[in-house]
């Protein structure tokens, strides 16, 4: 979520709004999505070619070796999928659009920040490697985030403007004021603390005339979140006299801010407030926008989630708001983050946002070469069974088995419908999946990557997985693959190896692994003969070898 204008204005106000921290030995909750959108575009990192994801990683293994110079012990909370209301979709919708903007600007050299595809998975696996402590929401974390900070008494680390809303009781601390790259020492100690800054929201109702903090979400749902954006709300605010107060240096935007802050603050109670909102607008509406309000209003009450449970016993409990009725294993991938939001998306909503990265807009996006592997996806997804408890789910009838995926198509998104592919009987049933045999699973993964066992056999366990895509995707690509493509994928595979073995503390391993590593270095530079056919790209005489391995992709196919 996120109001507009909010955070502009209360850092144009720091010193009043802001108190300084020296943050050090306590625990932080850290909102992840703004966390690893933060690192990713205040780094300087190249974002036009894919993703610079070592440089993307250092910088996130530096940001948590500061906390821990400080003591500091996160915790990451990561936002999930859409809720089952999917109340956010317009929203998710304009910001697609959005994104499709910025990643024209950045294909031709222009400015503008996009994430990486991989940029969230990159960075659940270096909080892995790192031992960090994170979860994944069912849905949006910022509710839970604010019930586990008034858990454990700790401040917020995010930039999400609606935590200057929630009554948050040890603060909110911004990501643009938190110098983590600036670690400090306490005078004539070596204890070590990182500058921060603190919202206080006492400080914020009292400009106010001593506001009631409770006005608050009411002013968060009429100002514009991510989950309101109602044209009658426009009426109210063209018909309502706001007191502006003192002239605002950022324009309409704070003008909106200032004038519904100071016509709140003379209400006691959202009761009250919420009466003189509705008496503006036409009686025929006033029911619906009361309702829509109250319950956007709502998103600002402690959550049902006991996000501690998690962290002090592996699991929570899912609100039964949200869940329609998942099997127990994909409720704990999903909460660990083994399973993406894609995938809860599809499961409770049957659509998934297929994000856009920076590419050429002419094309097709890059999601459309790996279509058949999501319908192999969404047909193992498909045949969940009814939860009993849930009314409302189990009633609704039998639903044809296709999917929606909302996509770039050129400068624009387009909402497409798929179908899933039918499965064997033993995968009909999702609670069960996990049931079968790692051979079956294996077969069905080949069967979808359409690559015999037998090509792999001879591959190192480590690279089974990627030659396997390599082979799909020689297989798929629109545009034909030349030989140099195909030796930059296989050069990218073993830098991996190599790496690891350069900074591999054992010697001995260094000495062992660097000979067999600049061999398959020379077996891939040697590649020179191939032919471009209909089923892909075939490489002939001296053919690339892992570990006397010959790969051929035209033989990948059944």
């Amino acid at each position: 979520m996120g109001i507009r204008g909010l955070m502009s204005f209360v850092e144009d106000h720091s010193n009043e709004f802001f108190t300084d921290l020296k943050l050090r030995d306590t625990k932080i909750i850290i909102d992840g999505y703004a966390l690893f959108h933060r690192l990713c575009f205040s780094s300087n990192l190249e974002l036009r070619y894919g993703g610079d994801y070592d440089s993307f990683t250092d910088v996130v293994e530096k940001f948590f070796d500061s906390l821990s110079a400080c003591k500091i012990c996160p915790y990451v909370v990561l936002d999930g999928g859409c809720d089952i209301s999917d109340k956010k979709l317009n929203t998710l919708k304009d910001r697609a659009r959005e994104t499709i903007q910025m990643a024209h600007s950045l294909s031709v050299g222009g400015g503008g920040y996009v994430c990486p595809l991989l940029i969230r998975e990159v960075f659940i696996q270096v909080l892995i490697k790192l031992r960090v402590r994170f979860v994944q929401c069912f849905s949006e974390a910022d509710r839970d985030i604010m019930t586990l900070a008034n858990h454990w008494n700790c401040p917020v680390l995010s930039s999400d403007s609606d935590f200057c809303i929630f009554d948050l009781k040890s603060g909110f601390c911004p990501l643009n004021s938190f110098q983590w790259r600036n670690v400090n020492t306490i005078k004539g100690t070596r204890d070590c603390y990182i500058p921060a800054k603190c919202f206080s929201l006492d400080a914020f109702c009292c400009h106010f005339g001593n506001m009631n903090k409770v006005l608050l979400p009411l002013f968060a749902v009429l100002c514009g979140n991510d989950h309101v954006n109602l044209p009658i709300v426009e009426t109210f605010l063209s018909k309502v006299c706001l007191p502006l107060g003192a002239p605002s240096s950022k324009g309409r935007r704070h003008h909106r801010v200032l004038g519904l802050l100071n016509w709140l603050s003379r209400f006691a109670d959202p009761t009250e407030a919420l009466d003189n909102v509705l008496k503006h607008l036409p009686g025929k509406s006033r029911g619906t926008v009361k309702k829509l309000l109250c319950g956007s209003m709502g998103e600002y009450l402690q959550s049902q989630g006991r996000l501690q449970d998690f962290f002090q016993h592996g699991a929570y409990a899912c609100p039964d708001t949200w869940n329609p009725g998942l099997p127990p294993w994909v409720l704990a991938a999903l909460a660990r983050g083994q399973l993406s939001p894609f995938i809860s998306d599809a499961l409770v909503l049957r659509r998934t946002i297929l994000h856009t990265q920076v590419e050429n807009m002419q094309r097709p996006n890059t999601h459309r070469i790996s279509l058949p592997i999501r319908q192999v996806i969404y047909g193992l997804l498909v045949n969940t069974p009814p939860h009993p408890g849930n009314v409302t789910w189990y009633a609704l009838p039998p639903q044809p088995p296709t999917f929606s995926e909302v996509e770039r198509i050129n400068k624009n998104i387009k909402t497409s419908i798929v179908d899933a592919v039918e499965l064997p009987k033993d995968h009909s049933d999702l609670s069960k999946l996990t049931e079968l045999s790692l051979a079956r699973r294996q077969i069905l993964l080949l069967e979808t990557l359409k690559v015999k066992q037998s090509i792999l056999d001879p591959i190192p366990a480590g690279l089974k997985l990627p030659i396997a895509v390599s082979c799909y995707w020689v297989q798929h690509t629109e545009a034909k693959a030349k030989l140099h493509h195909l030796q930059a994928l296989l050069l990218g595979m073993l830098m991996g190896p190599l790496h690891a073995m350069i900074n591999s503390p054992v010697i001995s391993e260094l000495r062992s692994g660097a000979p067999k590593c600049h061999s398959f270095l020379v077996d891939v530079s040697e590649c020179s003969v191939y032919q471009v056919s209909a089923g892909g790209l075939d490489l002939k005489g001296t053919a690339v070898k892992m570990r006397r391995c010959c790969l051929s992709p035209l033989s990948c196919g059944t």
